[in-house]
């Protein structure tokens, strides 16, 4: 099972949600009311991703659009919509 984590950092980066694997990686979380996504939207996520260097496996932005959107190396836009929708997709879904 994960272990969860918040991320902060003193001049105020922060990421929403880490889930760290028991062999070290990370994945970070943020959640954005949006429907748009910008790079600026990914800040916390980036900082996340220098600190963590090999261990970082990969950030993402749950948004309220309606695309899977790569952002550089390790990063993704991702509709907070395509977490029910995986589960229809494959039958498992409540």
């Amino acid at each position: 099972m994960p272990q969860r984590f918040g991320y902060r950092t003193l001049p105020g980066q922060e990421v929403d949600l880490l889930l760290e694997r028991a062999d070290g990686r990370v994945v970070g979380l943020e959640v954005k009311s949006s429907a748009s996504i910008q790079p600026k939207d990914f800040k916390g996520l980036q900082s996340l991703f220098e600190t963590l260097g090999d261990a970082f496996h990969r950030g993402v932005v749950l948004y309220t659009g309606a695309e899977v959107l790569p952002f550089g190396p390790k990063m993704w836009a991702l509709p907070v919509s395509a977490l029910w929708q995986e589960l229809d997709r494959v039958g498992k879904a409540d």
